[in-house]
């Protein structure tokens, strides 16, 4: 909430250049020092006197070295954290893992975090899913720099669910994120805790992401503009930021999964390899009102999904693997030409994404409920524009990536971006999959030309087949309901393959947008005024521009 001096002024748009048009690059640790210019720093970070925190947190984001493969650590940059006031087990942590603490609080609790950075870059950190103030949210304007502190005092207003925290500085969240800075944060509530849903060491995080490394065991990123572009997809998956893809748990014995995506851009298309249905109890920040079975889940960037996996049946020795069924998305990308940027895991491939194991024996009375929480849905006829939907387009422009043809910008918003305090409202997210949105110019350049480079070769002819794109698009200081998902120009081979996989039901803040797909979602903008931001969460277009502020009021 409060943080210290003025940072030095920044070049944003040779920055972009650079990073996501540039030459191709190979990027082994990004330690590339950016400064925004438009942070409001005050002389020093001050604790609210009036403020009674039940739960006082000390957290900080430094450069460790990890042994995540076998040989050299690898270095990475990750979150530490103590607790100063409260209980001990609000912050629980994993060894060695990069993973940043779990931290798990309760609704109603007051929440102070005096957050430290001490990597060699500005940054802010922003926690995913929750309802707080502007000050609160780890705006991208709000970032601080190495040696600088930065305080967050609230309330838990939000329901029990599966939430996270990240960094959020404009151009550089994707690197820092992909280095390592993440972790969880959960929330129960009295209405979660009457169903008597599995505890302890039978709730499991799983977060999945994907990493590159080199010969050296270091991380790397960016190979060429073409991943830039499309979203950087790494080579390998880490479960739990470890390269140890097992979860060893007990036959005889029910577990609650809080699946987080922690990926980059990667999709999931998460399947039982037996066949099994997984039966999902939680979405982003619920539980659902009933249990629902699907034979297949998709999971976008920054997407949660609480699974319940019923061992009590399964002898001792039992090895039950998750893996990543295949669906076309490649073929959305029109035999794009791309020398170096391919992956050893392409997007839409099958592979194994992890197994759980059954190493010993043991017995809990956890039981799953037939009934879960009560739904409290946004009534759609509260709505003041129902019938007449803000819209807001995810396209590339240009050679931007843009919202409704708008780019980042740090403080600007515009009228359709204005809301009002107290207001329910309907908004229409729209994939317009096209390189060129509305196709201006007709190709690359805007003049039909080509664009070329070490990394492959793209006329303009090809742009409107090239990057349809998915977009995970992710609401700030809201959860929504869905109302509904249009899928008429989606690609009919390509939703075959993933429509059984989507949950539209319960409290959500990031959906998920194929190729040419549309979704209604309603939510109300309730409690605090202030600027906060809507954007893409696939975190190269959001470091690229696809971020917009809106503005509550």
């Amino acid at each position: 909430m409060k943080k210290t001096e003025q940072p030095k002024p920044f070049n944003r748009r040779a920055f972009l250049e650079t990073a996501g048009y540039g030459a191709a690059t190979l990027m082994l640790w990004p330690f590339i020092s950016s400064c925004d210019g438009q942070s409001s720093n005050t002389a020093s970070p001050v604790v609210n006197p009036d403020f009674r925190p039940d739960i006082d947190l000390e957290l900080s984001a430094v450069e460790r070295e990890i042994p995540i493969l076998s040989g050299s650590k690898t270095k990475a940059w990750v979150f530490e954290g103590s607790v100063i006031k409260g209980d001990k087990e609000a912050l629980q942590t994993t060894e060695g893992s990069y993973l940043g603490p779990t931290i798990k609080v309760k609704k109603g609790q007051k929440i102070r975090i005096r957050f430290q950075n001490t990597i060699p870059e500005e940054t802010i950190v922003h926690w995913h899913g929750m309802h707080v103030t502007s000050e609160n949210d780890g705006h991208p304007k709000d970032v601080i720099h190495s040696g600088e502190t930065y305080i967050y005092e609230y309330e838990v207003m939000n329901r029990a669910g599966t939430y996270w925290y990240h960094p959020h500085p404009h151009g550089r969240t994707g690197p820092q994120v992909y280095n390592g800075l993440a972790g969880l944060l959960l929330v129960t509530d009295e209405e979660e805790e009457q169903l008597n849903l599995p505890q302890g060491e039978f709730d499991r995080p799983v977060v999945i992401q994907d990493r590159s490394f080199d010969e050296d065991n270091q991380l790397v990123y960016i190979q060429s503009r073409m991943d830039s572009m499309r979203g950087f997809l790494g080579e390998q998956i880490l479960i739990n930021g470890t390269a140890e893809k097992v979860l060893n748990l007990k036959s005889g014995c029910a577990y609650r999964l809080r699946l987080l995506n922690g990926s980059n851009s990667r999709i999931y298309k998460l399947a039982w390899e037996d066949g099994s249905p997984i039966t999902v109890i939680g979405i982003d920040g619920s539980l659902l009102s009933v249990p629902k079975e699907l034979p297949y889940l998709m999971l976008g960037p920054a997407k949660r999904a609480d699974v319940w996996l019923d061992l009590t049946d399964k002898p001792e020795g039992t090895r039950l693997t998750m893996k990543n069924a295949s669906f076309p998305l490649e073929v959305m990308s029109g035999g794009m030409m791309m020398d170096g940027g391919e992956t050893s895991l392409p997007q839409g491939s099958e592979y194994e994404v992890f197994t759980v194991k059954t190493i010993s024996s043991g017995s809990n009375e956890y039981s799953l409920p037939q009934q879960l929480v009560k739904s409290n849905y946004l009534d759609p006829s509260t709505a003041e524009n129902l019938n007449n939907p803000r819209q807001f387009s995810f396209a590339m422009d240009h050679m931007d990536w843009t919202i409704n043809g708008r780019t980042w910008e740090t403080t600007g918003v515009v009228d359709e971006e204005t809301v009002k305090l107290g207001s329910t409202e309907v908004w229409e997210l729209i994939n317009s999959s096209s390189m060129m949105g509305n196709n201006r110019g007709g190709g690359m350049m805007g003049n039909g030309g080509m664009m070329g480079g070490g990394d492959g070769m793209m006329s303009g002819g090809m742009m409107g087949n090239m990057m349809q794109m998915p977009h995970p698009v992710h609401i700030h200081q809201v959860q929504f309901n869905i109302l509904e998902r249009d899928v008429s120009d989606v690609d009919p081979q390509l939703w075959e393959a993933i429509k059984e996989g989507f949950i539209n039901e319960g409290w959500q803040d990031t959906v998920l947008l194929m190729p040419g797909m549309k979704a209604k979602v309603i939510m109300e903008f309730k409690d605090f005024k202030g600027l906060f931001v809507y954007h893409c969460h696939n975190l190269e277009h959001e470091d690229m521009g696809m971020m917009r502020n809106f503005k509550i009021t």
